[in-house]
């Protein structure tokens, strides 16, 4: 009876939210693919951004940085990473008011589609270690 009454209250109860649901049921092998087409040339077909990617090129932007877990990629909400993505940097922090920041992340919106996006974006998660896929679903919020 005790069993009976443990299993239906889990039943019932309303389900736990679980931030970082955009990335979820997302294909990863359409995003690897994606990625090694369209960010591997920037970022590194394992994810390793380019050489002293925290020191600014001559022209005032950074290099691309890693998406792997040594990056800062996880350390921003799924919503930022697809505007940044869709936008372009400059276009992503232009629309949150930032203008004081220079950025050479090009935009995709005529090369992607939104989906396409979600997809990448999906996959470099994947390639996280738990903990910090759990960290960076923790900057997200709930649905």
């Amino acid at each position: 009876m005790i069993r009976k009454t443990i299993v239906l209250a889990c039943l019932l109860s309303p389900a736990i939210a679980f931030a970082g649901h955009e990335l979820d049921d997302r294909d990863i092998e359409n995003g690897k693919t994606l990625y090694a087409e369209q960010c591997a040339v920037c970022h590194g077909a394992k994810l390793q951004g380019q050489p002293n990617w925290r020191s600014p090129n001559a022209d005032g932007t950074l290099p691309a940085p890693p998406h792997d877990e040594t990056g800062h990629t996880w350390h921003h909400d799924n919503q930022l990473l697809f505007s940044y993505t869709k936008l372009g940097g400059q276009g992503a922090l232009e629309a949150l008011g930032v203008t004081n920041y220079k950025s050479g992340m090009s935009g995709f919106s005529d090369v992607l589609s939104d989906e396409e996006i979600w997809d990448i974006l999906a996959y470099i998660r994947s390639t996280w270690p738990k903990r910090v896929q759990a960290i960076q679903a923790g900057r997200n919020p709930p649905h």
